[in-house]
C-alpha cells in the first residue's frame, strides 16, 4: 500500500502483540501487527479461526487491553465508550423491552444526546435497512435477519467516525446476508466512516472492502494486504458478473491457504 500522510490516517497500529493465559500456559494470539488505515477506508480482516482477528478488533474498540505496541484512533489511544467509535457484533444485542425504533433511539440518545428532533433521521435509517412499518415491533417479534437490520441502523445512528464490525452477518442465511451487505454499502457510501470488518466470508470481504488484510494462523501476523480494485458504488449481486471480482477472490483464497498452511481453512 502507498504511504499515507499522517493527517489522513484514521487508525494506526504499530507492533501490537497479545497473549492470553489459558490453563496455566501462555497463548500468543497476535504477533507484531502493524497497520495504517486512512480515513473513510473500508478494510476487512480475514484469516484462519483463532488467528486473533476479533482480539485485534477488541483492542481497537477498547474492549481488550493493549499489552504491547501502539494504537491510535484519530490520534488518540482506544478506550471503551469513545463517541467516535461503534461496534457491531454477530448477534444483535437488542434490548428486548424496547421496540425497533426505541432501540435505535436509545443508542443515539445515550451516545449523542439526541433529542426528539432526531425522530425523522431514525425513521429514515429504519426505512433504509428495510424496516419501514416495523418501527414499533419488539425484538421477539422479529426474525434474526430483521434484528440485524435494527442493529445496523443502530450502529449508523451513532454517526461514529470508526466502525468495528465483527462478523455482523455471519449467522444469517445467504439471501438475507446479500441484502444486508448491500444495505451496509449504501449506508457506508453516505456516511463514509472508517470501517474494520472481521469476516470468515471471502466473498463478503471482496464485495465490501477497499482492502483485505490476510492474517496467518495463530499467532496472528499480517501476511498479505490486498487492494480491491472494483468500482464504487457497488452492488454486491452485480459484482458476481465481473471477472475482476472472481480473480480477486481466487487470489485471496490462495493467500489464505498459504497463511493457514496445512490447517483447514475456515472460510466461505
Amino acid at each position: 500500500m502507498a504511504a499515507v500522510h499522517e493527517a489522513d490516517v484514521a487508525i494506526r497500529v504499530e507492533r501490537v502483540s497479545h497473549v492470553y493465559s489459558q490453563q496455566g500456559r501462555t497463548v500468543r494470539v497476535l504477533d507484531g501487527i502493524s497497520l495504517s488505515i486512512p480515513r473513510g477506508e473500508f478494510v476487512a480482516l480475514v484469516g484462519p479461526s483463532g488467528c486473533g482477528k476479533t482480539t485485534l478488533l477488541d483492542i481497537l474498540s477498547g474492549l481488550a487491553p493493549l499489552q504491547s505496541g501502539h494504537v491510535l484512533l484519530a490520534g488518540k489511544p482506544p478506550e471503551p465508550g469513545r463517541r467516535d467509535t461503534a461496534r457491531m457484533f454477530a448477534r444483535d444485542a437488542l434490548l428486548p423491552w424496547l421496540s425497533a425504533y426505541r432501540n435505535v433511539d436509545f443508542a443515539a440518545r445515550t451516545r449523542r444526546g439526541a433529542s426528539d428532533d432526531a425522530r425523522g433521521a431514525i425513521l429514515a435509517l429504519l426505512k433504509d435497512v428495510g424496516l419501514e412499518g416495523f418501527e414499533n415491533t419488539y425484538p421477539r417479534q422479529l426474525s434474526q435477519g430483521m434484528r440485524q437490520r435494527v442493529a445496523l441502523a443502530r450502529t449508523f445512528s451513532l454517526q461514529s467516525a470508526q466502525l468495528f464490525l465483527d462478523e455482523p452477518f455471519g449467522a444469517l442465511d445467504a439471501q438475507t446476508k446479500l441484502v444486508l451487505q448491500d444495505k451496509l454499502l449504501s449506508l457506508w457510501d453516505r456516511y463514509r466512516s472508517t470501517v474494520v470488518l472481521v469476516t470468515h466470508d471471502l466473498a463478503e470481504a471482496v464485495a465490501l472492502s477497499d482492502r483485505v488484510i490476510v492474517m496467518s494462523a495463530r499467532p496472528g501476523r499480517i501476511v498479505a494486504d490486498v487492494a480491491i480494485d472494483l468500482p464504487r458504488p457497488r452492488s454486491v449481486r452485480a459484482l458476481q458478473s465481473l471477472r475482476a471480482y472472481h480473480d480477486t477472490y481466487a487470489r485471496l483464497w490462495q493467500e489464505l491457504e498459504r497463511a493457514a498452511g496445512a490447517a483447514d481453512v475456515d472460510a466461505a
